[in-house]
């Protein structure tokens, strides 16, 4: 009787400690727990202060990533986060020329604002590069994982313990429902730093600028007991943290409209 009720203790146990995935999501199912996690990752709109202002035409030049992480680097490149930038602006009621437009200029363009080349940037000023006057950047400065936290707890050796001071068959039961619990959890925090910058077209004069940082975390949580199992890891991905730094980069310029 005594082994019955040790046993339905620790499953009991089990269960309880295995119940968290009922108040987060609503249901135990792998799908459902998923859902809800991706349900976080989505576009989240982001409204503009003086988004019924016209902004200014301006084009957005891809920018640079100066952090040498590799997995960050293998995930973002200047493009995507030039993407991001027009989408934003956009949204803010910047008018934003179509970089997909300027075709092979791109790189003229943009080495004529970075040598001062006004004679050479005059060309932008024809036909649909005319109102050409504002050049925006967003670079990437900083990209690292500054800090990783892992805990754990293993059973085994405490069963083995338990079992030894219980003995017989119980002994034996105790032993096995305390060594087979097993937990982990470990998270990973990074933080990631953007910087704008508005040029002037004409002289390549920085007209303002701005640094933003946010930090993400990336975290995992297992946990076994009686062969009960369950885990699951998420956090904010570097593409939505960068999009979020976008935002918070084009709100400020909103305000200075």
């Amino acid at each position: 009787m005594k082994q019955f009720k040790f046993v339905t203790a620790l499953l009991l146990l089990g269960l309880f400690i295995l119940s968290g995935c009922v108040q987060s999501t609503g249901s135990c199912s792998a799908s459902a727990q998923a859902n809800a996690m991706a349900d976080k990752q989505m576009y989240q709109s982001c409204e503009y202060a003086n988004a019924n202002v016209k902004g200014p035409v301006l084009v957005v030049l891809p920018g640079k990533i100066k952090s040498n992480n590799a997995t960050f680097i293998q995930r973002i490149t200047a493009n995507n986060i030039a993407d991001y930038g027009e989408l934003e602006l956009g949204k803010a009621n910047f008018r934003v020329l179509e970089r997909s437009q300027l075709g092979p200029l791109l790189n003229e363009l943009t080495l004529a604002a970075n040598m001062g080349n006004a004679a050479g940037l005059r060309k932008f000023k024809k036909g649909k590069f005319k109102t050409t006057k504002w050049l925006v950047e967003f670079d990437i400065l900083k990209a690292e994982k500054v800090a990783h936290v892992n805990h754990g707890f293993d059973g085994r050796a405490l069963g083995s313990i338990l079992g030894s001071l219980v003995g017989g068959t119980e002994g034996r039961v105790s032993n096995t429902a305390m060594g087979s619990i097993k937990t982990d959890d470990s998270a990973g925090i990074w933080i990631i730093g953007m910087r704008y910058k508005v040029m002037n077209a004409s002289t390549s004069e920085q007209v303002t600028t701005g640094y933003f940082e946010d930090k993400m975390e990336l975290g995992k949580q297992g946990t076994s007991i009686l062969g009960v199992s369950g885990s699951q890891a998420g956090g904010v991905t570097l593409d939505a943290m960068v999009q979020r730094l976008v935002q918070q980069a084009v709100a400020d310029l909103d305000r200075k409209k």
